[in-house]
């Protein structure tokens, strides 16, 4: 038998080596790929996640917020409510009664207010509110008409008299349909006749 010369037989072996070391590599790679496809069976996909937004305190609250401090400060009595800030004034400070004419004697209460009113920025509603016990003389036909021209009186005292812009104002009449005591009683009449200056929750644009 003829033997192979023995640079072909070393060329053989070191190709022989070659396949065994490449079949060794094929065979690895797909065991790993075997196993990472089996840890991913079942696993519910990742969920993103989310973060929702810290939502910053509306300006126009914070300046309601002061508003009240300042009001508080001058001796009046206002309320937060979800519309804004609200300061009651009885009709017996500002007005005589069945009229709307602004008695002077209020106009320092007013000045104090108004200057809140001016620095605040805000839409400003103005809302007469009256009794249950009717009225009818030369100029108002029922309470509907006193509580409207009630607000309208200080609507033109606040623009004239402390340069309120007009529209940043509104006014708004309740009649007697907006109680906040007892029509039976008179101390509950006194408190239903007000005029309400509601600070809104809204800046003037």
């Amino acid at each position: 038998m003829k033997r192979k010369p023995k640079y072909l037989e070393a060329e053989h072996g070191q190709r022989e080596r070659w396949l065994i070391s490449y079949t060794d590599i094929v065979t690895l790679l797909l065991i790993l790929f075997v196993a990472m496809a089996a840890q991913s069976v079942g696993k519910p996909p990742a969920q993103p996640v989310r973060r929702e937004p810290q939502q910053a305190p509306k300006p126009s609250r914070a300046t309601l917020v002061r508003a009240e401090q300042r009001l508080k400060e001058r001796g009046l009595d206002p309320r937060l409510d979800p519309r804004g800030l609200v300061i009651s004034l009885p009709t017996a400070i500002l007005f005589e009664s069945g009229d709307d004419h602004i008695n002077p004697s209020a106009l320092p209460v007013i000045s104090r207010i108004a200057e809140v009113l001016r620095d605040s920025g805000n839409k400003v509603e103005l809302a007469g509110h009256a009794d249950a016990v009717p009225i009818h003389n030369r100029r108002f036909k029922n309470n509907w008409e006193l509580s409207a021209a009630r607000g309208l009186s200080l609507l033109a005292l606040l623009t004239s008299q402390y340069g309120i812009p007009e529209a940043r104002l509104s006014v708004s009449s309740f009649g007697a349909y907006s109680p906040k005591g007892s029509n039976d009683t008179e101390d509950g009449r006194a408190e239903n006749r007000r005029v309400e200056i509601l600070i809104l929750d809204e800046p003037a644009l």
